[in-house]
C-alpha cells in the first residue's frame, strides 16, 4: 500500500517539474507565445492549488479510498489526452484537471498513510518515505522531462500514463476500505465558497506579474478574494457540518509547518525557475545537462528517506526543520556567486549539495503537521498543509517573477541577464532565511526554561 501511494505521489512531483522541460518544445510545435505557455504550470496550480482544502475534506466525508481510485483514474486519462491534442488552450485544460486530480490524490494519499499507520516510529517511517517520493519526483523530473524530450514533448505527458494505471490497479487491492467514513457533507455552500475563493487566490497571484500588481483588476480580485473567504467563515460557524473545523487551523504543530513549507517549496522553485531559464535559456546548457547538474538534489532527497525518520524519533520534527531550512538559506546564499561562466565543482555544487540538504527536513513538516490529528481530519489537515505549499509557492513565484520582469531589459548578454536575475535569486534566498529564522523560535522554549532554571538556582544559591 505504502508503495503504491508513493509512486503516485511521485508522479504528481514528476509531472511538474517535466513540463517545465519541455515547454521550448510544444511552444515551437503549437506555435504558443510565452504568455500562453506560462500557463501550461500555472493551470496545474490552479487545479491543484485551488482544490487542496476540498479535496482533502472530501476524502474525510466521502471515504479515502474511493476519492483516492477516483481522482487517479482522471489523472491518468487527462495525462494520455495531453499526449494526443494539438490545441493550445485543449493542452491547457488537461493541465487543469490533472492538477484538478491531484488536489485529490496528495492529500488524500497523506491521509490513508496517517489513519493505517499508529502514531510514533512506525507512522513516521511511512511518512519520511512518502514525502521524500514526493519531493524526489520533481527533482528527478528534471531529469526525465530532458530525457522525454529528447523524443518529443509528448513523451512527457504519456510517461505517467501506464504508471498511473498500474498503481490505479494495485490501489485497487491493496488500499484498505475505509472503516469509518465520517457523517456530514451537507455543507455545499461551504465548498463552492472555498473552491471559488482557492481558485481565484491562485488565479489572481499568478495573473498578478502580466496585469499588474496594483491594477484594478489585480486589487479587485484580491477584494474579491476576501469578501469570499469573508463569507465560508461565517458560514462554517453556523452549519452543523462544516466542510473545515475552523478550530484545526488553531493547531500550533499545523501552523508552524505550514509556515516552514511555504519557505521550503517557495524559495526553491522560485531558485529552480531562474536557475533553468539562466543556464539554459542564456548560458546555452541543454536540457539534460541542466537536470544533471540539479542531480544532486534529488538523491540527497532520496537518500533523506533512510535517514529522516530516525533523526525525528531522536531529535523531534522542530530542531529537525530549523537545521535543515538554515542550511537551505545557506547553499541559496553560496549560489549567489554565480557568474557568467560559473564553475561547476566551486560554484554550483556546493549550492546545489546545500540546497539538497535542505530537503531532508520536509518529511518531519509532515510529520509535525499530521501529529496529534484526530483520524477524522487527517485528509482535512493534509490539505491545508498541501494548499500551504502549492498556494504559498505560487505566490513567492510570482513575486519573485515580478521583481525579475521589473529589471528585465532590452540588452541579452549573460552579465545584463543575470543582473536581472540576481534580485530573484536574493528574495528566493531571504525568504528561505525568514523561514529559518522562524524555525529556530522552536529553540525558544528551551532557552526560557534554562534562563528560569538559572535565576532560580542564583536565587538558591543567594539564599
Amino acid at each position: 500500500m505504502l508503495i503504491t501511494l508513493c509512486i503516485v505521489l511521485f508522479l504528481d512531483g514528476l509531472d511538474v517539474s517535466m513540463i517545465g522541460v519541455a515547454l521550448p518544445s510544444i511552444g515551437s510545435e503549437l506555435d504558443l507565445e510565452t504568455s500562453t505557455l506560462q500557463w501550461l504550470v500555472s493551470g496545474y496550480v490552479l487545479g491543484y492549488g485551488g482544490l487542496l482544502l476540498l479535496g482533502g475534506r472530501t476524502a474525510d466525508l466521502l471515504g479515502r479510498r474511493k476519492v483516492f481510485l477516483i481522482a487517479l483514474a482522471v489523472f491518468a486519462l487527462a495525462s494520455l489526452a495531453g499526449a494526443l491534442v494539438s490545441s493550445g488552450p485543449l493542452l491547457i485544460l488537461t493541465r487543469f484537471i490533472k492538477g484538478l486530480a491531484a488536489a485529490f490524490t496528495a492529500p488524500t494519499g497523506l491521509s490513508i498513510i496517517t489513519t493505517n499507520f499508529p502514531e510514533g516510529p512506525a507512522r513516521n517511517k511511512a511518512l519520511s518515505i512518502y514525502t521524500v517520493f514526493g519531493a524526489g519526483g520533481y527533482s528527478m523530473g528534471l531529469l526525465f522531462g530532458g530525457l522525454m524530450t529528447g523524443l518529443g514533448w509528448r513523451w512527457t505527458f504519456l510517461l505517467p500514463v501506464p504508471i498511473a494505471l498500474a498503481a490505479l490497479i494495485a490501489a485497487f487491492y491493496l488500499v484498505p476500505k475505509d472503516k469509518h467514513v465520517e457523517e456530514g457533507g451537507h455543507d455545499l455552500l461551504g465548498a463552492l465558497l472555498s473552491t471559488a475563493g482557492m481558485l481565484l487566490l491562485v488565479y489572481t497571484v499568478v495573473t498578478a506579474p502580466e496585469v499588474g500588481w496594483t491594477s484594478f483588476r489585480t486589487l479587485g480580485s484580491f477584494a474579491a478574494v476576501v469578501i469570499l473567504f469573508a463569507a465560508f467563515v461565517a458560514v462554517e460557524k453556523r452549519v452543523r457540518y462544516p466542510l473545515i473545523r475552523l478550530g484545526i487551523l488553531k493547531k500550533g504543530t499545523l501552523v508552524r509547518a505550514s509556515l516552514a513549507i511555504i519557505a521550503v517549496g517557495g524559495s526553491y522553485f522560485s531558485w529552480q525557475f531562474i536557475t533553468t531559464l539562466y543556464l539554459q535559456d542564456t548560458l546555452g546548457w541543454s536540457p539534460l545537462k541542466l537536470a544533471l547538474a540539479l542531480l544532486p538534489v534529488g538523491l540527497l532527497v532520496v537518500a533523506s528517506a533512510f535517514v529522516s525518520d530516525k533523526l525525528v524519533d531522536r531529535f523531534g520534527t522542530g530542531p529537525i526543520i530549523a537545521v535543515t531550512m538554515v542550511v537551505m538559506g545557506i547553499g541559496y546564499l553560496l549560489y549567489l556567486r554565480i557568474d557568467t561562466d560559473p564553475n561547476y565543482l566551486t560554484v554550483l555544487l556546493p549550492a546545489v549539495l546545500l540546497v539538497g540538504i535542505g530537503w531532508v527536513g520536509f518529511p518531519a513538516i509532515n510529520i509535525q503537521a499530521t501529529s496529534g490529528i484526530d483520524d477524522d481530519e487527517q485528509g482535512l489537515a493534509a490539505g491545508v498543509l498541501q494548499t500551504a505549499m502549492q498556494v504559498g509557492a505560487a505566490i513567492v513565484l510570482a513575486v519573485t517573477t515580478a521583481i525579475v520582469t521589473s529589471g528585465a531589459h532590452t540588452d541579452k548578454s549573460p552579465q545584463a541577464m543575470l543582473d536581472t536575475y540576481r534580485p530573484g535569486l536574493e528574495f528566493a534566498a531571504g525568504v528561505a532565511i525568514v523561514g529559518a529564522l522562524v524555525a529556530l523560535t522552536v529553540f525558544l522554549p528551551n532557552l526560557r526554561a534554562r534562563r528560569a532554571a538559572e535565576r532560580e538556582a542564583e536565587v538558591e544559591l543567594v539564599g
